[in-house]
């Protein structure tokens, strides 16, 4: 994007990471049980789905819980620093079903709060932290799991 484009709007920026999520994990039923290497961790198909979708509900409560004034609660994930006997299971059609569902709806519920807010909500949100458009930007970053697994065509 250069200087004379605009930002997408802040719900299509969630939603367009979800699709590209979704995009790539339509691929990963090809998978090997491999998983990738990637910044000194492992990464499969599973724990991508894991990541954007914890992302997504870690960063919905933190602006939920400043929306209603309250401090948001920490979260105490482990993140990407392990890797589950779930994330090393096959990807199987079904999963990638339940992918698109959860994922889907979960991109349609921020972009319905996201575009419920005005652009003074957006950019000078209550609370610590980051403002709401720029919470949406780095919620795009989500999109690195997927990256790391890649596409498996």
């Amino acid at each position: 994007m250069n200087e004379n484009t605009p930002a997408p709007a802040p719900s299509a920026a969630v939603t367009g990471m979800v699709d590209h999520v979704l995009a790539l994990a339509a691929t990963w039923t090809r998978w090997d049980g491999e998983p990738a290497h990637a910044d000194g961790r492992l990464h499969t198909p599973h724990k991508a789905i894991r990541r954007v979708a914890d992302h997504l509900v870690d960063h919905l409560a933190e602006m939920e819980a400043r929306l209603a004034g309250e401090d948001p609660q920490p979260d105490h994930w482990h993140a990407s620093l392990i890797t589950t006997g779930a994330d090393l299971a096959p990807f199987t059609p079904q999963d990638l079903d339940e992918a698109r569902s959860r994922l889907t709806r979960l991109a349609r519920v921020w972009a319905n709060r996201l575009d419920a807010l005005t652009d003074e909500q957006l950019d000078d949100s209550p609370g610590e932290g980051w403002s709401f458009r720029e919470l949406a930007r780095h919620l795009t970053e989500s999109a690195y799991y997927a990256d790391a697994v890649g596409d498996l065509s």
